[in-house]
């Protein structure tokens, strides 16, 4: 098999320098080289970039539908892979850039979902026996006026003090061990006057 192919080789090297020596020899033919349109290899730089472009683009747009409970469907997604095939480079960063964005704001709100958007600070063990007495740890407590209100009995203005906004009573149970965190470092336990006996 390979003395055949060696042979073909050879073969069609001879063929190929019979051509070369009788073109170079007939003066009366003049070659003009031919438009060869360029080739896009499959190492193209540019095919790649934006393909990378393109998937990083619905690896984000997937994360957000799927932060934001809205997750993109496979036809949304195919529909959307194919619009993005027709950006530009340029188009498609800028896109991306808007995605990313998009993104840090939907992780930003679940954070803000789970921890009730306080700062984290770390809770103190004396605002457990704190929430038990003034509440039996219950976050949707109120007073019998209406005046105290949540786990830690906070009053509205009390509440904005320490950068709560709405109804203590309505705030997830974090951001009020949190609210009271930095209520309690600021003024230690005299904020409850009778629970911190």
């Amino acid at each position: 098999m390979r003395l055949r192919t060696m042979g073909a080789v050879c073969a069609s090297c001879a063929v190929a320098a019979s051509t070369s020596t009788a073109v170079a020899q007939s003066p009366s033919i003049t070659s003009t080289p031919a438009a060869t349109p360029p080739v896009n290899t499959p190492g193209d730089m540019t095919t790649g970039a934006k393909r990378q472009l393109i998937d990083r683009h619905m690896f984000m747009a997937r994360k957000v539908g799927a932060l934001r409970g809205d997750r993109l469907s496979r036809s949304e997604r195919s529909r959307k892979r194919a619009a993005l095939h027709s950006f530009s480079l340029t188009r498609l960063r800028t896109s991306n850039r808007r995605v990313a964005r998009d993104l840090r704001g939907a992780r930003e709100e679940v954070r803000e979902r789970r921890h009730g958007g306080a700062p984290n600070v770390p809770i103190p063990a004396a605002l457990a026996s704190i929430a038990m007495c003034e509440s039996h740890g219950n976050p949707r407590a109120i007073s019998a006026g209406g005046t105290y209100r949540g786990k830690y009995q906070f009053s509205f203005s009390t509440w904005a003090s320490v950068g709560g906004t709405g109804d203590p009573a309505a705030a997830s149970e974090t951001e009020q061990d949190r609210r009271a965190a930095i209520l309690y470092r600021t003024g230690g336990p005299g904020h409850w006057p009778v629970c911190s006996r």
